[in-house]
């Protein structure tokens, strides 16, 4: 069963960091590879329980329910439903935490799943890098830009 844990420090206090991430609908703002996203059945995305429906910008669709939301903590998980990515059992967690020495924060993101027999590698090397990394680069560059 594969385990990624990737993490970062990205130079802004956690509570600016936690108001972009913490839109479970927000990702097709920020992350390049996904190009639309809409909360199924208009529900709130901080509910726990709501369901995201987006596009990739290759066109694939995926769906992805909200397990857990904490504003205290600034963490978040939530699981894969639905994906044409041979990926089972999906489940990630998202946490910030303050980094005192500049205000800065610690984000920690990390998922299991199983695969088919054989998968494995290509798989967690395209959740590590093309998601993960990918999501720290371009929060980066947005914060950056809001600067």
């Amino acid at each position: 069963m594969p385990h990624i844990v990737k993490s970062t420090v990205l130079n802004a206090p956690t509570d600016t960091v936690w108001n972009l991430l913490r839109d479970f609908n927000g990702h097709d703002r920020w992350h390049p590879e996904v190009a639309t996203s809409a909360i199924e059945r208009a529900q709130a995305s901080d509910k726990i329980g709501c369901v995201r429906r987006f596009k990739l910008k290759d066109g694939s669709e995926l769906r992805e329910q909200l397990l857990a939301l904490s504003d205290l903590e600034q963490s978040f998980s939530y699981c894969l439903l639905d994906t044409p990515i041979p990926m089972f059992n999906y489940v990630a967690h998202v946490r910030l935490l303050p980094v005192t020495d500049g205000d800065r924060t610690f984000w920690q993101w990390e998922s299991r799943f199983t695969t088919r027999p054989g998968d494995a590698d290509g798989l967690t090397r395209m959740v590590a890098e093309q998601i993960y990394q990918a999501g720290f680069e371009a929060i980066r560059q947005h914060l950056k830009a809001a600067a």
